[in-house]
């Protein structure tokens, strides 16, 4: 039996922790450098378009090494894509997010579709808000199956519109036909992008109220 010295003696392994592994600041840090990609590709895509946008390019916009953006994507028809999905995401949690707080203000049908029109127009004319404008300009950049996905997305977000618009044509405000009148509204406020500039004292809350009056009758 060995004596009390000899066991202080012995080296003790360490007790192996259970669980999952600590993550290496690298690891750690995976999430931000893909929502880096992902900002300065959007970026880029909307300024440069896709075709002209170079994989030089977006690694530069997220600070990295040529081909370190291809660690998390497969190729820059993927990013593109990513690129659509995180834009449609985000403005339907926005969406989501205001016409909560419309329902437990308990606001009527109108005000209503103003917090839809004027949360759209802050994620297409935002600051930083690159995301949905790719979307309008690069769509038939898509490859057939990431169109049909994408289109999913699409339709969930107009159908938060129907509800409102349906209210509105009950109480006779709204005078055309309820799917025809989305497809107008929308198309109306996506084109902003082409023309808005905040710099010639256009803003938001400005587009919003000239919606507004355009789209639905005074009660």
């Amino acid at each position: 039996m060995p004596s009390p010295a000899a066991l202080m003696q012995t080296p003790v392994a360490p007790k192996r922790l259970r669980g999952r592994p600590r993550k290496t600041v690298d690891e750690r840090d995976d999430g931000n450098r893909r929502q880096a990609v992902l900002t300065g590709a959007a970026g880029l895509f909307r300024r440069k378009g896709f075709a002209a946008t170079t994989t030089r390019d977006i690694a530069a916009a997220a600070g990295m090494q040529s081909g370190s953006p291809f660690y998390h994507f497969k190729s820059k028809s993927a990013l593109l894509y990513a690129v659509m999905e995180e834009g449609m995401h985000a403005a339907l949690a926005r969406q989501r997010v205001a016409l909560g707080a419309a329902s437990v203000e308990d606001q009527s049908p109108a005000a209503q579709l103003r917090k839809l029109v004027q949360v759209h127009f802050e994620v297409l004319l935002g600051p930083g808000n690159d995301f949905v404008p790719v979307m309008l300009y690069e769509w038939r950049s898509l490859q057939p199956g990431q169109r049909k996905a994408l289109a999913a997305l699409v339709a969930e977000y107009e159908s938060l519109w129907t509800p409102v618009l349906l209210a509105l044509q009950t109480a006779g405000q709204l005078q055309a036909p309820v799917g025809l009148s989305r497809l107008l509204i929308l198309g109306a406020l996506n084109w902003s992008v082409q023309w808005f500039d905040a710099r010639k004292g256009a803003s938001v809350n400005g587009l919003t109220d000239a919606a507004m009056a355009l789209f639905l009758k005074e009660a």
